[in-house]
């Protein structure tokens, strides 16, 4: 990868982008291929040409539609924005070589110190693949979901076709969109004053984070009782909570909810567990089987 990184480097200088769409092209296509369907939660049934990832199922990930991932893969998109790169890198499980050649390929500049990062650690890809006996899913400083698996998507339902915004936690919550989860009182308000302070943090880690500055100023737009928490200055802090999340066919499960930080960065795993030998122990295994099994065969074939 550093041979081919200080190639792509020598070229940029000496002829500029002409070629590098089509070396991004073969790049994507090259890593879409190593990665078995079965790793990043999808089935792997039907006729395959290749062992990896289908089009579909990369744009399925990555959020992005199928016709941008031909064109990509085609050299005939040029000038990928930073986030769909990093929906990209995220998608493809880039190492953090690999990550910087995607943003060198398409002519980005890779994140710096100031913006936000959606990398994500192999030990937390790890623990999301191991730890399927529970829903867990994976936001970046800012709250916006960047990894989830199976379980966690069949219950609360597939994220996949939710663009930008929609798979923001705090944008969801003070716009008002459609959620599985009920608080009570207490609970909404602790909720509230942790994202809140989490955001006020993120804005001092990352000050040259331009998305977060936009997200800021669009909740204090959306949301008056967003305005108001921001500027009393409150601060919160994720604690052990229960959570009650309804679910379409499984009905109203609770959960004991953790939020934990990923060592070495700023992304939060967020676990549902419940007591075992409990009825909502009882319906989450249930939802294990039926649930993941009913995404499999909703999912579209390629």
């Amino acid at each position: 990868m550093d041979q081919q990184y200080q190639a792509v480097r020598a070229r940029r200088r000496d002829t500029g982008t002409v070629s590098e769409s089509r070396e991004l092209g073969r790049a994507l296509h090259g890593w879409r291929d190593r990665i078995a369907p079965a790793t990043v939660g999808l089935p792997a049934g039907g006729v395959r040409r290749a062992a990896g990832l289908r089009r579909e199922e990369l744009a399925q990930l990555a959020g992005l539609s199928v016709d941008y991932i031909t064109r990509l893969e085609q050299g005939r998109a040029t000038s990928p924005s930073a986030q769909v790169l990093s929906a990209l890198a995220r998608a493809l499980r880039l190492s953090a070589a690999e990550r910087e050649y995607l943003y060198l390929l398409a002519g980005q500049p890779a994140p710096g110190p100031g913006q936000l990062s959606a990398h994500i650690p192999p030990g937390v890809r790890r623990l999301l693949d191991q730890l399927d006996g529970a829903p867990l899913s994976v936001y970046d400083a800012a709250w916006n979901l960047i990894l989830w698996n199976p379980l966690w998507a069949a219950l609360f339902g597939d994220p996949s076709a939710l663009r930008g915004r929609e798979r923001n936690i705090v944008w969801r919550h003070f716009a008002g969109l459609p959620s599985r989860v009920s608080h009570t009182p207490e609970q909404e308000a602790r909720f509230e004053a942790a994202v809140v302070a989490d955001l006020r943090a993120a804005t001092a880690c990352y000050p040259a984070d331009a998305g977060l500055r936009s997200l800021i100023k669009d909740l204090r737009g959306v949301s008056t009782d967003f305005a108001r928490l921001w500027d009393t200055g409150i601060v919160g802090v994720h604690e052990s909570d229960t959570k009650t999340v309804h679910h379409p066919d499984a009905g109203a499960i609770t959960f004991d909810c953790d939020v934990l930080t990923a060592p070495g960065s700023d992304l939060r795993i967020v676990a549902y567990t419940a007591a075992p030998g409990s009825e909502a122990a009882d319906r989450l295994r249930l939802l294990n089987v039926i649930g993941t099994q009913t995404m499999s065969e909703d999912s579209t074939p390629g």
